[in-house]
């Protein structure tokens, strides 16, 4: 129904997901680059293990936790992407006060 007008492409930036090259839109979150490179999870649950994808994409439900440039528990649907940005599904459960 909707389509994309060919001549407005916006600017790309390339990020790491998962270990894999990835682009993504200038100004995209880190979030929309797990749902771009079409990861099956990009965190699982700590208690049953339920794999899950960022759900809200405004930071309320904290589906979409992952370790970016290696620091752990960041939403991010709140994190703007950055050239060369590396963003990993979060593994293991999210620990209170820890960064």
């Amino acid at each position: 129904m909707f389509a994309t007008r060919p001549e407005i492409r916006p600017a790309t930036v390339e990020v790491l997901v998962d270990g894999q090259p990835c682009r993504v839109p200038e100004g995209a979150s880190a979030a929309a680059a797990l749902l771009l490179a079409g990861l099956p999870a990009s965190r699982e649950t700590p208690v049953s293990g339920a794999p899950r994808l960022p759900y809200c994409m405004m930071g309320v439900c904290f589906d979409c936790l992952a370790e970016i440039d290696g620091v752990a528990n960041r939403q991010a649907c709140m994190v703007t992407v950055r050239p060369g940005m590396r963003i990993a599904p979060q593994r293991g459960a999210r620990m209170a006060g820890v960064a």
